[in-house]
């Protein structure tokens, strides 16, 4: 209540792409449905995949479906309320439930970035020391690392929206966006933002670019060491395992530092809206693809899965009866 203290209003009008032509609404809105429909079913076939099949029970895959639940849970932060806009006139969202919505997806976005990192180490470890890496990476060690990201996740994105939401907000509550983000908050301020632009910049630079250079580091040495191995299938095995997390890592961190990275940036335009529908639904759509086209051991989980679906129906209907 300290926070709604600051405005001269409880709520938020989001503007949507409602200032789009009717036909591109349409067109955008079919597209939002279908991606979300194959970001929910890829994501979650990943993460029940490696739950349910024993032969997916190590450190890479156990990451792989940690990455997959930051999706799942980023997908349905954004997109849900996205869809409701499309379909209703009164665009608005309480002033609490955009804190909470800021919060929650820009805790998720540093985590993954923050996980990105610890994935490049699994790979790091997994290739450069094969012989170490069960000991090194064991069962706690991942849990504690994928805690640790989540913790830096939350701690930074709780500094960044207690910092947004103690500004003023009395110019408007038109928000230029689809979903409650820090750059288009900014402008709505009647105040001097430029320490929060700052602090937007040192959070980026500490959430994405030092782990970007930590990735960076270890795909060096990952690289150096793919081309020692004498076996030509260890190497293609080891760089198609490589080479969709890299995928990920330009997708995810490309997009991120756009976004965040312009401290001269006065307004939203167009072009970021489509740069934000890409971080927010097109790479949580496209990741599971990436991870499991190409890789024989998650395809083949998923067919075992899938031929287990009917023995598991079959018996749930023979204990109702």
């Amino acid at each position: 209540m300290g926070l709604i203290s600051h405005t001269n209003f409880t709520e938020f009008i989001l503007l949507g792409f409602s200032d789009f032509s009717s036909l591109s609404q349409a067109w955008l809105f079919t597209f939002f449905v279908m991606a979300y429909i194959l970001s929910i079913i890829g994501n979650g076939l990943i993460i029940l995949a490696v739950t349910l099949d024993p032969l997916l029970d190590t450190p890479m895959y156990f990451f792989l479906r940690n990455l997959s639940l930051f999706e799942f849970c980023a997908t349905n932060v954004v997109v849900p309320k996205v869809l409701e806009h499309f379909l209703s006139i009164e665009k608005t969202m309480s002033f609490v439930g955009c804190i909470v919505q800021m919060f929650v997806f820009f805790s998720l976005a540093v985590s993954e970035c923050f996980f990105l990192m610890v994935m490049a180490f699994d790979r790091y470890l997994a290739i450069c020391c094969p012989l170490r890496y069960m000991s090194i990476m064991s069962t706690k060690l991942c849990y504690q690392l994928t805690l640790g990201s989540c913790v830096i996740g939350s701690l930074v994105s709780l500094g960044q929206t207690t910092f947004i939401f103690t500004l003023p907000y009395c110019r408007s509550n038109i928000i230029p966006h689809f979903f409650c983000d820090i750059p288009p908050l900014l402008t709505l301020a009647c105040a001097n933002t430029f320490r929060n632009k700052l602090s937007v910049f040192i959070a980026c630079i500490c959430g994405a670019a030092i782990p970007l250079v930590v990735i960076l580091c270890s795909y060096v040495n990952i690289i150096y060491s793919i081309f020692l191995m004498n076996s030509v299938e260890g190497r293609q095995k080891a760089l198609t395992t490589c080479g969709a997390h890299l995928v990920s890592v330009i997708l995810t961190y490309g997009m991120a530092m756009f976004m965040y990275l312009r401290l001269d940036r006065n307004g939203l335009g167009e072009n970021d809206r489509i740069i934000a529908l890409f971080y927010c639904i097109i790479i949580p759509t496209m990741n599971p693809l990436i991870y499991s086209l190409r890789n024989k051991d998650m395809k083949a989980a998923l067919g075992r899965q899938v031929l287990k679906a009917p023995t598991y129906l079959s018996c749930k209907v023979l204990v109702k009866h």
